[in-house]
């Protein structure tokens, strides 16, 4: 059991000290290393070693691990090698997907002349009409041009796959793209919730046929999804203050904080995986989870920073799990389903249990997008926990959202998930903006016109699983070739890899001298490498994350050899003290 301590105030004010010192060390330098000039004896590296000495353990304690790593970014940048920065620290992906981006340009310029055709004053154009909208696209669309096809063949898949009506879709896709009424319905235009099931149960169900009986509710990215998800269990008194939620870890640094704030009153506990596991669940340790007393289990899967999907055995159990607490709500981020081949997300086993949270942004480099969902399924253990609620509650409930509805008590969940993200009163112009819902549908068409076959999604996992066999190959570590390895991260234990290429004396002497962000801001300040806290993530001390996203392959070549060279560089002083002991 876990109760985190967020007081970082000190903390702060420790790190805005260190990046003063950097400031006024960089005032005093001349050069920088490599450029032929002097540098300051003061180092970078030497400011380093001074905050560390100090902070470090509290900031091991006190920060999350992208707090951490924001300081090594700018320790990096004036590294004393004068390497150029390698930053293995983001998630973020240096790929986009360019046939959706395109496909959006294109409709763009299509929404835009129906817009004209119906008022055309200088800049001023009038709204789209949906009578011959469909008989218009076939004549502006040339299925000579790539873009134009892939138009025409997603529309085709909306018309003769999911039996929609061509002009009311396309009415929906102009208007949406446009941006000129408010999201209607609010929670999810209707043809999008249909196109975002159709992509959900095909790159994440496993052959589940649960589409027809799925909502969606587009948000602004996964993380606004997960806010959205606590504060509305909050507010519909689904988990209270003092309440029992499961986390499996180690997980996404800022998840592991969402029961301190917010008020929200939650006590965590840790549902561990471990590398001796292969990073999956335990028999064990999911068994906490049949303790009812436990309300909700959070989870992302594949994992962060693992980058391991749960085991076809572990989704059986947890299935037996709910067989005995089925009061239980699952919690799953998906975002990096798409990289495991044959992914089954646990909604696919437990539906009724489970809010399902999946993002565009990794697969489809949209980070900037803010494109994101919940997925919930029309019967669901949410929905009963409400309705069992003491009559207060609810009365007090329908009340609150009696001003948006006249049937608030039996508003869906998921309903007052949409209309708790504008504090209820402002439910009227909630959702997420059309011209995004828009590009959700491409983005998803662009999977669903090829199906199992979609050949982004196959280059997406042999570009992230050749930065892994490099990165692995590099280390003279044994890559994990197994099925549920995502490959879109991974964890490597700094400790274990200096007790195998030097012994064990070695790194029992780095682990008593160098705290793991001792560690890290050396490769920084030093090597302009970046990597993250690996404990940060509630992974065993001594681990860092390695994003296979955001270098090329032979970066993480070269990021190995820095690492060697800092390696090297702890090696001799530890030879020099043990030197120094003999000779005494």
């Amino acid at each position: 059991m876990r109760r985190r301590n967020l007081c970082i105030g000190a903390v702060i004010v420790a790190m805005l000290a260190v990046f003063a010192l950097v400031g006024c060390g960089a005032a005093e330098t001349t050069g920088a290393q490599g450029s032929g000039t002097e540098t300051s004896e003061q180092t970078v590296g030497d400011i380093t070693q001074s905050m560390t000495d100090e902070a470090a353990s509290q900031l091991e304690d006190e920060l999350g691990a992208f707090e951490i790593t924001a300081m090594q970014r700018e320790l990096a940048k004036d590294n004393e090698a004068g390497y150029e920065v390698l930053d293995a620290g983001r998630g973020n992906p240096n790929w986009i997907n360019t046939k959706a981006r395109l496909a959006y340009a294109r409709l763009m310029d299509f929404a835009v002349a129906e817009c004209q055709r119906d008022m055309s004053k200088g800049d001023m154009a009038g709204h789209g009409q949906r009578k011959g909208v469909g008989n218009r696209f076939d004549a502006a669309m040339d299925p000579a041009d790539e873009t134009d096809k892939f138009l025409i063949d997603a529309v085709a898949y909306c018309v003769d796959t999911l039996e929609m009506d061509k002009d009311e879709l396309l009415m929906e896709l102009t208007d949406g793209i446009v941006g000129d009424y408010y999201p209607s319905p609010s929670r999810c235009l209707t043809h999008t919730e249909t196109i975002l099931n159709e992509y959900l149960q095909s790159t994440l169900y496993g052959g589940a046929d649960l589409a027809g009986q799925t909502k969606v509710f587009p948000t602004e990215g996964g993380s606004a999804a997960i806010c959205y998800i606590f504060q509305s269990l909050s507010h519909n008194r689904v988990l209270k203050p003092g309440d029992k939620i499961a986390i499996a870890t180690p997980i996404f640094t800022p998840y592991l904080q969402i029961p301190d704030v917010n008020n929200y009153g939650l006590v965590s506990i840790d549902v561990t995986s471990t590398a001796e596991s292969g990073w999956d669940i335990d028999e064990s340790e999911l068994s906490k989870l049949e303790d009812p007393t436990i309300k909700a289990f959070f989870l992302v899967n594949p994992s962060n920073p693992a980058s391991r999907a749960l085991s076809d055995s572990t989704l059986e159990r947890l299935e037996q799990v709910i067989q005995k607490n089925p009061d239980l709500i699952v919690i799953t981020d998906d975002v990096y389903g798409t990289f495991v081949d044959g992914f089954r997300t646990a909604y696919s086993v437990v539906p009724h249990n489970t809010i399902l949270v999946y993002s565009y942004s990794k697969l489809y480099g949209a980070t900037g997008w803010r494109i994101g969902l919940i997925a919930v399924n029309e019967e669901n253990v949410v929905d009963r926990l409400i309705s069992e609620l003491p009559d207060e509650d609810q009365r007090e409930l329908e009340d609150e959202y009696s001003i948006v509805t006249s049937d608030s008590k039996d508003m869906a969940f998921i309903d007052r998930m949409c209309a708790d993200s504008r504090s209820i009163g402002l439910y009227h112009t909630s959702g997420l903006a059309t011209p995004a819902q828009v590009f959700m549908d491409l983005l998803s068409l662009t999977h669903l016109v090829h199906g199992d076959d979609d050949p982004y999604i196959a280059q997406s996992k042999k570009l992230v699983r050749e930065r892994y066999e490099a990165l692995m190959d590099a280390l003279g570590l044994e890559p994990d070739e197994s099925r549920e390895n995502a490959q879109y991260y991974t964890i490597v234990d700094i400790n274990k890899l200096i007790a195998a290429r030097y012994g064990e004396d070695f790194a029992d002497w780095k682990k008593s001298n160098k705290l793991d962000v001792e560690f890290l801001n050396d490769l920084a300040s030093k090597k302009g490498v970046v990597l993250m806290y690996g404990p940060g993530f509630e992974a065993p001390e001594g681990c860092v994350r390695i994003s296979l996203a955001n270098l090329d392959a032979e970066d993480y070549v070269e990021l190995v050899r820095r690492l060697g060279e800092l390696l090297e560089e702890y090696h001799a002083a530890y030879e020099d003290q043990t030197a120094l002991s003999e000779a005494a």
